[in-house]
Order: C-alpha cells, then sequence, then structure tokens
C-alpha cells in the first residue's frame, strides 16, 4: 500500500520535519518535544472509542441494534481509514500545524488557494469546536448520569439535575481543560500518553469485565444477526436504519487530523505525522469493535435499555453497567465504577480536543484569517498559543448552550461536528486527486500508483456520508423531529461564503510565510 521512502539530505543539526517546515516558510516558533507515540496519542485519544461508542451507542441500539453496531463499525472503519491513508500521505508532503487548510491551499494551486483554505479552514475550526462542545457536553450528561445511579436511580428517587445544572458542569469541565491546556506542552504530552493508555486499558477492561459479570448474556446469534425494528421512529427500512445506525460510527472515528495540528510540535514530523494519522484510525477500529462486542453480548432486552423510564434514564450504556453489576453483586456500585473509567476517557478526550483546536486557531490566525487575529496566534513564555487555548473553550462553551433551548438545536452543533470536519478533511483529498493530480509531491510516506484510487474513495464517501445524516431521523416530520443538519451545514457554508464575498477576498491570500527574508 505504498510506505515511507528514504530520507533526504539533511544537515544533522535540523529536525527533517522542522527542515521541510522551513522549506515551505514558516519558522519554528512551538516546541518540538513530542514523540511519534505522543503524537499518535493525541489522535488516539480525540478518537476515543470509549468516547463515540458510550455516548452515542444509543443511536446504534435504536436504529438496527447490535447488527448495525457490530457491521456498521466497519464499514464506516474501512472508508474513514482511506480517507486517514490519504490525509497521512498530505501531511509527510505539508507538516505544519494549519493542517488540512494549509494542504487545500497547498493543492488548489495559486488562482483557487485562497478560497480553498479558506472554506477549508472554518470547516476545520467550526467543526472541532463543535466536536470540543459535544464531546464535554456528553461528559456533563455522563456525571450526571452518575450521579442519578449513585442516589438511587431514576425510580430509587435519585437525584436527576436540570439543564442548567448539565451547562453548569460543561462550563466547569470546559474551565479545567484550559486551564490544563495552558500549561507546557512537555506536561500536554505526558498527560497525552497516559489518556492513550487509559483508553486502551478501559476498553480491554470493560470489553472482557462486562459481559463477564452479567448475569444475563445475549447468544452470539443475537449479537451479529438480530436487527432490532422496534425504534418508535417510525422507520420501518432495513437498509434505511443501518445507514443512519453508521452516525454513531463515524461520529466517533473523527479528530484525527489533531496529528497533523501537532507536526510543528513533533519530531520528524513528516514522516511520524502520517504514522500518528494511521496507527490511531487503525488501532481504534480495532479496540473499538472489541469495545462493541464485549458490551452488545450484555444486550438482552433492547426495548427496557432504551426507555427513559429505566433507572438510568435511558441511556442504554449506564443500564448495562449498572444492572450487570446489580443482577451479579446485588448492588449497582460496580456498574458506577465502570461508568467512571468512561468518564475519565471522555475528560481526556475532551482535553486534547481543546490542544488540537488551539493549534487550528493559532495557525489559522498565524496567517490572518480570523478577527483580532493577531491576538489568538500570540505564543506565551512556554511557547503555548495560550489565547487560542481559551477562545476555544470559551465558543464551545457557548455552542453547548443551545441545548438549553432545544435539543434538537444542540444535535444540529454534534452533525457539524462530524459532516463539517469531515467536509474539511475531504477537501484537500479532492484537490489532491483533481488539481494536483500530476503536480502533487510526496513525501517520505507515499501511497504510490494507489494514491489516486484511495482518494476518491474517501471523496466520495465523505460526499454519501453527508447527504446520509441529512436524511429525517424519524417519521413523521414535525418540527421536534426535523433533522437539522442540512439547515445548520449551509448555515454554516453560507456565513463562511459570504464572509469570503463582502470582505475576506480582498486581504486574504492564505498561507502566509512568516520567515523575514
Amino acid at each position: 500500500m505504498g510506505g515511507f521512502s528514504g530520507d533526504q539530505s539533511l544537515t544533522p543539526s535540523m529536525d527533517s520535519g522542522q527542515a521541510r517546515l522551513k522549506e515551505l516558510g514558516y519558522k519554528q516558533e512551538l516546541k518540538r518535544d513530542l514523540s511519534v507515540f505522543s503524537n499518535f496519542a493525541i489522535s488516539f485519544s480525540i478518537i476515543s472509542v470509549l468516547t463515540g461508542i458510550t455516548t452515542t451507542y444509543n443511536t446504534g441500539l435504536r436504529l438496527g441494534g447490535t447488527v448495525t453496531l457490530v457491521y456498521g463499525w466497519f464499514v464506516a472503519g474501512v472508508f474513514t481509514l482511506c480517507g486517514g491513508l490519504s490525509m497521512a500521505e498530505i501531511c509527510s508532503s505539508y507538516p505544519t500545524s494549519g493542517g488540512i487548510y494549509y494542504w487545500s491551499a497547498m493543492l488548489a494551486g495559486p488562482r483557487w488557494a485562497p478560497l480553498a483554505s479558506w472554506l477549508t479552514g472554518w470547516f476545520n475550526i467550526v467543526g472541532q469546536w463543535a466536536v470540543t462542545a459535544s464531546v464535554d457536553f456528553s461528559l456533563a450528561q455522563l456525571i450526571q448520569v452518575i450521579v442519578l445511579l449513585s442516589t438511587g436511580g431514576k425510580n430509587g428517587g435519585g437525584y436527576q439535575g436540570s439543564d442548567y445544572v448539565v451547562i453548569g458542569i460543561h462550563g466547569g469541565i470546559l474551565f479545567i481543560h484550559a486551564l490544563l491546556n495552558s500549561l507546557p506542552i512537555s506536561v500536554l504530552s505526558f498527560i497525552g500518553q497516559l489518556a492513550a493508555l487509559w483508553n486502551l486499558l478501559g476498553v480491554l477492561v470493560l470489553m472482557i469485565l462486562i459481559p463477564v459479570v452479567s448475569t444475563e448474556r445475549a447468544t452470539t446469534k443475537f449479537v451479529f444477526t438480530n436487527f432490532n425494528t422496534d425504534n418508535g421512529l417510525g422507520i420501518t427500512s432495513y437498509a434505511y436504519m443501518f445507514v443512519l445506525g453508521l452516525l454513531m460510527s463515524q461520529y466517533t472515528i473523527t479528530g484525527y487530523d489533531a496529528s497533523a495540528h501537532m507536526t510543528e510540535e513533533t519530531i520528524d514530523a513528516d514522516k511520524n505525522g502520517p504514522r500518528g494519522i494511521i496507527s490511531a484510525i487503525g488501532i481504534s477500529i480495532l479496540f473499538g469493535w472489541g469495545y462493541i462486542l464485549g458490551i452488545s453480548y450484555a444486550v438482552t432486552d433492547i426495548p427496557h435499555l432504551l426507555s427513559e423510564t429505566n433507572n438510568s434514564g435511558g441511556y442504554a450504556i449506564a443500564e448495562i453497567f449498572y444492572l450487570a453489576s446489580k443482577s451479579r453483586f446485588g448492588s449497582g456500585t460496580g456498574g458506577i465504577v465502570c461508568l467512571a473509567i468512561v468518564a475519565v476517557a471522555v475528560f481526556f478526550c475532551g482535553m486534547s480536543s481543546v490542544t488540537s483546536n488551539s493549534r487550528m486557531a493559532y495557525a489559522f490566525s498565524r496567517d490572518g484569517a480570523m478577527p483580532f487575529s493577531p491576538l489568538w496566534h500570540k505564543v506565551n513564555s512556554r511557547e503555548v498559543p495560550v489565547n487560542a487555548v481559551w477562545l476555544s473553550a470559551s465558543i464551545s462553551f457557548c455552542m453547548a448552550l443551545t441545548s438549553l433551548g432545544s435539543i434538537v438545536a444542540f444535535q444540529a452543533m454534534v452533525s457539524i461536528a462530524t459532516i463539517g470536519l469531515y467536509i474539511a478533511y475531504a477537501m484537500p483529498i479532492f484537490l489532491r486527486v483533481t488539481l494536483s493530480r500530476k503536480t502533487f509531491v510526496a513525501g517520505p510516506f507515499s501511497l504510490g500508483r494507489y494514491g489516486k484510487v484511495v482518494g476518491w474513495v474517501a471523496v466520495i464517501w465523505v460526499a454519501t456520508i453527508s447527504v446520509l445524516f441529512s436524511l429525517p431521523v424519524a417519521y413523521p416530520i414535525t418540527a421536534e423531529t426535523l433533522n437539522y443538519t442540512p439547515v445548520a451545514v449551509a448555515g454554516l457554508l453560507a456565513i463562511i461564503l459570504s464572509y469570503w464575498l463582502i470582505s475576506a477576498r480582498h486581504w486574504f491570500t492564505g498561507p502566509v510565510s512568516n520567515i523575514l527574508s
């Protein structure tokens, strides 16, 4: 499938990633301290299978049940890996913390570079902010469920926090994440490695523990062949349910552009950035599938797990953990401890998301794309873009405020997190296989002659999921059940393009070199 070619001749003192950065016209401002494992760890903990699967398991369970979960994961995983391979190849050629939007500018050619990087950059950064908002919001919800179960459960008079309590917890979590991200990169690197190990060990423990502890287990036939059609959503088509259920898998396997955003802080980034992207996706696919399988063996009564009258208030995985522990030991405490393991993984996931966000904001404002750009790309004495960190946390908090108005509005935010990001991922790949198919010069990591085929597969997949996730998710369609994804994504596109036409096209030229000649 292609691979790494030999090193270019370099001066021994200069790191290959730094040399390439200089060739691309940027001076080294951030501290280059991350190993290949640290780079992988940040992407792996943003993908965080414990986070994505736990918080969106209800979607898959309702739409097709275990069949959607078990097979849909691989369908989404294989196509996502194609996107990852294409991105890794481009990353090897352009290892800068601007990542995707910088690639779009380089691959679009001089004429289209400003518009291409403008569109890609805004979809990328807004998508990232939405990811942080939804990850930390799902952690606030999970904490609320843990408190509910710890105080007796929904049917035992447990404490169920209001929407305002949840948003308060969410604000607190973001505040801690911003504080941690204001620390030097060496500390973040250590926390990132800890996060990756926590995710790996957490999945291994839970995928074995839950089915072993459960007194009622599903049969293998049930896990691999039972298709749940009892969804209360008015959808009867098996194929329709299956593709809607893919959202869980697709939402989970996002955020691996973090490996690209961290390249200016990674040693030998032209080789280690691509390794970070591919290994994060590959290992997540394997571990995620193990986690889905392990938990699905503890699924016997789907309607009960999804019912809002159960002790967890309809939070399927929480109820699975709680019931497993209660049926075996007579108390749900073990289940609550398992939920706490997940909560720590979600915490790390949100923290890494803020790290990646801030690097994107730093690079995008360095090129003058954001309002008040000079403020956001300031780096403090410890070489951390601290203003960009607090900006990212603040915007993510504001995005989650929509949940107070309507959960439908909040779900539109989450959909921007998936579709907005994937549109940003697909843009440079699309330009790589179209405008620059003849001129693209690969770095040390190359897909060789497969590059174009893999790229087209990735682009067509993104186009497909963008349509799938815009379809109605419940019938009959009312204001409550309407899928606002296309509205949210089209609205975002309209704002970005209007800003471009009215103002930015006159002054935004795309990535700007910051090396003084």
